[in-house]
């Protein structure tokens, strides 16, 4: 599982940067193909927005891997 620390100033990291942060994806580009195609779920349900803003918590997954958001 990675972890994803939001900055201090942060209250959300949205969903296309995380999943690049994570480095589960080489691009931004991407990182959008593959949440507008399904392939990507948050807290358990498919989500296709990829400025879905993840909070401290929340956990996003793709190809069996999955990150974590922390505050």
């Amino acid at each position: 599982m990675e972890i994803i620390k939001l900055r201090e100033q942060d209250e959300f990291i949205k969903l296309g940067q995380a999943v690049k942060a994570a480095g589960l994806v080489e691009s931004g580009v991407e990182a959008k193909e593959v949440i507008q195609q399904g392939r990507v779920s948050v807290n358990g349900e498919v989500d296709t927005r990829r400025g879905r803003k993840l909070y401290a918590g929340d956990v996003a997954e793709y190809n069996g891997e999955q990150i974590k958001i922390e505050k």
